[in-house]
């Protein structure tokens, strides 16, 4: 099935599908980010007890709020995704390898589910209904006037 817009661009399911995929990953990073950055203090020492320093802590939180925006709204997707796949793959090497612990090996295993599913859309990108979409058309258009 596909749909027609203003444009004339084709937009089948895959590219709805690459949205809502988009937005899903994209929750929990912007979800989380603003939850640490609402509170600032409290997040850096609770990453503190966990050996993460300051700088690195901050960073972890500019990254799941900027690379989450980016993919929710599709803009520079597949940079974004991989900055996150990224961190997933840290983060479950890292902190969850308490593997007798069921609750700790669960952490592991959806961290590496959502890293496989940021390293797709490094694959597929943001499709049809994405800012990249949008920049692309733009520039296509400005080259060829």
């Amino acid at each position: 099935m596909e749909f027609e817009t203003e444009n004339a661009v084709l937009v089948n399911l895959a590219d709805m599908a690459l949205l809502f995929g988009r937005l899903l990953l994209s929750l929990l990073f912007l979800e989380e980010g603003i939850e640490l950055a609402s509170n600032f203090d409290g997040a850096l020492e609770a990453m503190a007890k966990l050996g993460v320093a300051a700088p690195i802590a901050t960073a972890t939180i500019l990254l799941q709020l900027s690379a989450g925006l980016a993919i929710a709204i599709g803009l520079m997707t597949r940079l974004a995704a991989f900055g996150l796949g990224l961190f997933c793959l840290l983060t479950a090497t890292l902190f969850h390898t308490n593997f007798a612990s069921h609750n700790e090996l669960l952490h592991f295993e959806k961290d590496l589910a959502i890293a496989g599913g940021m390293f797709v859309l490094i694959v597929a990108g943001g499709g049809k209904l994405s800012a990249d979409m949008v920049v692309r058309r733009h520039w296509k258009t400005r080259l060829v006037a």
